[in-house]
């Protein structure tokens, strides 16, 4: 049988921590800057964690 292919898409968005749970960028940080506030923008540059509800479907896109 053929294996499953892991998703690329996925592997380039998001990595994997010491802990086993994944971190992912923020979104609407992308275009149409210049109508969001400065302290808005700052908070959009961290990373943060995947929720528990989407860990399972990133980690079977990864596999």
């Amino acid at each position: 049988m053929p294996k499953m292919k892991s998703n690329s898409g996925a592997g380039k968005t998001f990595r994997k921590t010491a802990s086993g749970q994944f971190k992912r960028k923020k979104a609407y940080k992308s275009h149409i800057l210049s109508s969001k506030t400065t302290k808005r923008k700052r908070k959009l540059r961290r990373a943060t964690l995947v929720s528990a509800s989407e860990t399972k479907r990133v980690r079977t896109m990864l596999q």
